[in-house]
């Protein structure tokens, strides 16, 4: 029997190493929904083998593009396919490798399947505050003609207005699977009230700020602890974090727990009575921690970066403080520690907006439904 499913080539970044787009790319991977619905073939672009590695060139880098651009080009060839999904990166370095591989397939595509479409799905942000430059805006220029774009948020839509028509764009928000057997309860009993941090750390994720904020805390006599986990980083690493926790004097406070993996941060969000994510990482879009600490009806304070804000609403399930701000931080800390109702009125409503949007069934349904849609 002749397979009539529409063929789509993904072009993605998966795990490892462990970071939000990888994660949705495994997602992708998985999906039911996605392989029922197209005839599918995956090609990793990821060159990166660790989250140390990830934004660094090199020799080896430039070979392994090369051998990536063969693979990408016998994928293409062997499987013409009529869609081709990509995930660039937006701006920068991974950028410029990114619009190499994207010129690259357009070529191939041209060749070997002339009728094929590309669709873009952006993780990050950060192509306005790069369209200033002369080389960058000819090369977005070039880079997003043709395309079809999926975005996170509405929000983000501001980021390629410049490029991109607001008919050749899709919303398509994050969703994760749905881990808990129950539903959880949003009532805490901790004698001291516990934040819980969950990133890699890297200082613009917010883990300084958040240390400064709880300094702050402290000196104004609020009680609280604090688990940080994630994975070790060259800005930060075990060691360099109880540096800073020491010279804060957070040495009760604050608790470097190392990276955790699945259902082994399980614990932590059950633990915790307020879920804090103040980034203020230049490219972040849509944090697929905010969306975890909501199944965990967990109320969240973060910032309004990328698109934060369509997950967070201020003062309905968490805060939104300044970024890069400790005090600001702290005052939205101490409201929650303070208010253990106004907690568990967050957290239940963040569940509500969880089962609501941000379901792995929901961005599934979403996403296939905008493939079907850009290949029509």
């Amino acid at each position: 029997m002749i397979n009539s499913k529409p063929k789509v080539l993904f072009i993605m970044h998966m795990p490892p190493p462990v970071h939000g787009a990888a994660m949705v790319g495994k997602y992708i991977h998985d999906s039911k929904i996605v392989n029922e619905s197209f005839d599918c073939r995956f090609e990793n672009m990821m060159l990166a083998k660790n989250l140390e590695d990830i934004g660094k060139g090199g020799v080896k880098k430039i070979f392994n593009l090369l051998s990536q651009l063969t693979r990408f080009k016998n994928a293409i060839k062997g499987f013409q396919p009529d869609l081709v999904y990509i995930t660039p990166n937006a701006a920068g370095s991974a950028f410029y490798k990114d619009f190499v591989v994207v010129q690259y397939i357009k070529r191939c595509l041209k060749k070997y399947s002339p009728n094929a479409r590309i669709v873009v799905h952006y993780h990050n942000k950060g192509v306005a505050s790069r369209q200033g430059k002369f080389l960058d805006n000819i090369l977005y220029k070039k880079f997003f003609k043709g395309l079809k774009v999926i975005l996170l948020a509405n929000v983000l839509y501001e980021d390629v207005k410049k490029y991109v028509s607001k008919e050749d764009v899709y919303i398509c928000p994050n969703g994760i699977p749905e881990s808990l057997p129950k539903e959880p309860v949003a009532e805490r009993h901790n004698e001291t009230p516990k934040i819980l941090f969950l990133s890699n750390l890297i200082v613009s994720k917010g883990v300084i700020v958040l240390l400064d904020a709880l300094k702050i805390l402290k000196d104004r006599s609020v009680r609280f602890t604090c688990d940080f986990v994630g994975g070790e980083t060259d800005e930060l690493n075990a060691a360099r974090f109880a540096e800073e926790v020491k010279n804060r004097g957070l040495e009760g406070n604050a608790f470097y727990a190392g990276r955790k993996y699945g259902s082994e941060k399980t614990p932590y969000f059950e633990n915790a009575d307020v879920f804090a994510f103040p980034t203020f990482y230049h490219n972040e879009a849509f944090p697929l921690v905010n969306i975890e600490a909501m199944e965990f009806k967990l109320p969240i304070v973060s910032t309004n970066e990328g698109g934060i804000p369509d997950m967070v609403i201020n003062g309905q399930n968490g805060l939104i403080c300044e970024r890069n701000n400790a005090e600001s931080l702290a005052t939205a800390l101490e409201t929650l520690l303070l208010g253990k109702n106004l907690r568990i009125q967050y957290g239940e409503n963040g569940y509500k907006k969880f089962k609501s949007e941000f379901t792995l069934q929901s961005f599934e349904n979403c996403f296939a439904g905008i493939l079907k849609d850009v290949l029509s």
